[in-house]
Order: structure tokens, then C-alpha cells, then sequence
């Protein structure tokens, strides 16, 4: 076992900004398991990573006395012990052998980092393939599911985090966890969030544009997404607030199917709607795999009591949707 608390933190970043990272929270939901497909088809590629990853909320399940915390560490290393979560990313990497070999050409790595107050801490298993990619389980320790997930960006860094819209870490159904989880995610972290709700793979991607720049590089990082997959399609839509703007919504939806079109990926439909763009794009979305929106570049705590197009579209959206930074 090794501990990785004195392992030159700035140099492994440095390192990892030339890899696409994506991180993939799962917590026993059919929805974080969706998410893992979706994350399996963009991180196919030499140079992406998955890191599939969990939070355990301090010494939870280690409260009964008289556990050997040098065995527990060890049994926990080898996946052996079944504490919060574990179990659930064991599952997540079984779907993934299904798509990576993981018995050829990869090595297996284990190690841990203490916690205080927790006798187990955090704890990872690290598979690395000859060409340099990898696949993380990684079990966090946290005072709150989205401390946990944050705290780990900063590990990081990442470019996609992909949570579940429902079970435990919020949404739709019961939640063991703060049922705001999902919808803080995507309003505080520094990257893109797929937020995913009965995910169907094969539906495409609805690009929503509001012919901002912010909106144009939304949609080149979009289509540097598609290209990834090898796969799947993608549409652009603009809502006017009322006829006498359907002409620059026009406008806007055009502009973006010619870069689209300059990026080698042709637009499978090109829509202008007139309405309230929240429920427009709502509408026309629930046809399509996942519905995609730009940051609105407000940070932080404005966000969250500001709110915004995209994220009204992420609270009230049936199906996946993404916000991409």
C-alpha cells in the first residue's frame, strides 16, 4: 500500500491538463450508471481518463467498536469490505470491462490517504494501460456529498463531471443525501456538468445558442465531445422571446451550424423557436439523448441566487442535460 500524501500535487496536475478527465459520481443509481455509458463513449480515447468516484460521509459504518483498522485498510485495498460505496463502484467498473479489457495490459495500483476522524480515509484503485490511460475507483471521505466532489476537482483538474439527476444524491425518488446535491454541482464547479436523467444513448445533442461567444465556444467544446465518441449527432436551437426577434434567433442558429459544419460534424437540424426559452427548450429537448447549454460566465454564489436560463433548464428538464464551461 502507499500513501500519496507527499506526492507533488502541482507536478501530477500539470500532467493531468493534458489528458480529457472525467470524473463520474456514482451512487448506486440507475442514473450514475447511464452516466458511466456516456463517459465510457467520450473517454475512449489513449488520452482520457475515467475516474469513477464516491463520497463517504466521515466514519460512516465505522462506529461499532472493535474493528482492526490495519485489516479494514487492507480488505478495503483489496475491495474486499463492503463500506458505503464500494460496492457500487465495483459495479461501475464491471460495466466498463465490458467496453476496456481491463486483463490485458494493465497494471493495477493501490493507495490511501489518512483522514482525520475517519480511521479508513480516502482510498483509491488506480488501472493504467500501456498507453497511458487510466481508470480510477476512488472511495472520498467528506463532511457533505458535494464537498467531496468539489474538494476533488481541485485534485483534479477535470474537464466533464458526470451525477446522477436522481436517487441518492438528489432529484426525483428518496435521497440518503441533500437533495440539492446534482443542481450545486453544476452551479459551482469550474467545469463542464452532465447532469443525467434517464440518459438513451443514440438521440443526439440539442445545442442551445444565444449567438454569445460564451455559446459559440459552448459549441466547439460540444462537437470536440461528439468527435470523441465516433459517433451520435448533434442539432442547434435558438428561442426568440417574441416574432420580432425570430429573425436575429435565425440568425444565431445559422452561425452556429456554420461552425458546427467547420468542425466536420454536419447539424442534424437547425430549430428556431418563439416563446420562453426555458420551456422551449425544454420541449424540443425531451426528443434528443441530452440537452446542452452554455454557462452564463456568472460564478459562484451569484449563480446560485441569480439563476439562469441553463440552469432553470437543468431544475425542470425530464431528460440529461449539460452544462458546458
Amino acid at each position: 500500500m502507499m500513501a500519496d500524501n507527499n506526492i507533488d500535487l502541482e507536478k501530477i496536475r500539470g500532467v493531468r491538463k493534458d489528458r480529457f478527465r472525467i470524473l463520474v459520481c456514482i451512487d448506486g443509481a440507475e442514473d450514475s450508471y447511464l452516466g458511466l455509458n456516456y463517459a465510457a463513449d467520450v473517454g475512449r480515447q489513449p488520452d482520457s481518463d475515467i475516474i469513477l468516484f464516491y463520497v463517504r460521509p466521515v466514519d460512516q459504518g465505522m462506529r461499532t467498536g472493535g474493528l482492526q483498522v490495519r485489516v479494514a485498510r487492507e480488505n478495503m485495498m483489496n475491495w474486499g469490505l463492503e463500506l458505503p460505496g464500494i460496492q457500487y463502484l465495483k459495479k461501475g467498473r464491471d460495466r466498463l470491462m465490458e467496453d476496456y479489457d481491463l486483463a490485458a495490459d494493465w497494471a493495477e495500483e493501490t493507495t490511501h490517504t489518512d483522514v482525520q476522524g475517519d480511521p479508513l480515509g480516502d482510498n483509491k484503485t488506480e488501472y493504467r494501460h500501456s498507453s497511458g490511460k487510466s481508470i480510477v475507483l476512488k472511495l472520498k471521505v467528506a463532511p457533505s456529498v458535494v464537498a467531496g466532489i468539489l474538494d476533488q476537482y481541485e485534485l483534479g483538474p477535470y474537464d466533464l463531471i458526470v451525477i446522477g439527476g436522481s436517487g441518492r444524491w438528489g432529484g426525483k425518488g428518496i435521497s440518503l443525501w441533500d437533495p440539492a446535491v446534482a443542481e450545486k454541482v453544476a452551479v459551482h464547479a469550474p467545469c463542464s456538468v452532465l447532469v443525467t436523467r434517464e440518459l438513451e444513448g443514440g438521440k443526439g445533442h440539442l445545442l442551445c445558442t444565444d449567438g454569445s461567444e460564451r455559446a459559440m465556444e459552448m459549441i466547439r467544446k460540444t462537437a470536440a465531445l461528439v468527435k470523441r465518441t465516433g459517433a451520435g449527432h448533434l442539432s442547434v436551437l435558438s428561442v426568440a422571446l417574441s416574432a420580432d426577434g425570430e429573425a436575429e434567433a435565425r440568425n444565431h442558429v445559422d452561425k452556429a451550424a456554420e461552425l458546427v459544419r467547420s468542425l466536420d460534424i454536419e447539424p442534424r437540424e437547425v430549430i428556431t423557436r418563439v416563446g420562453n426559452p426555458v420551456e422551449e427548450i425544454i420541449t424540443a429537448g425531451s426528443e434528443y439523448s441530452l440537452i446542452v447549454t452554455g454557462d452564463t460566465g456568472i460564478t459562484g454564489i451569484k449563480r446560485f441566487f441569480m439563476g439562469s436560463v441553463a440552469f432553470k433548464v437543468m431544475e425542470y428538464a425530464k431528460n440529461s442535460v449539460m452544462v458546458v464551461r
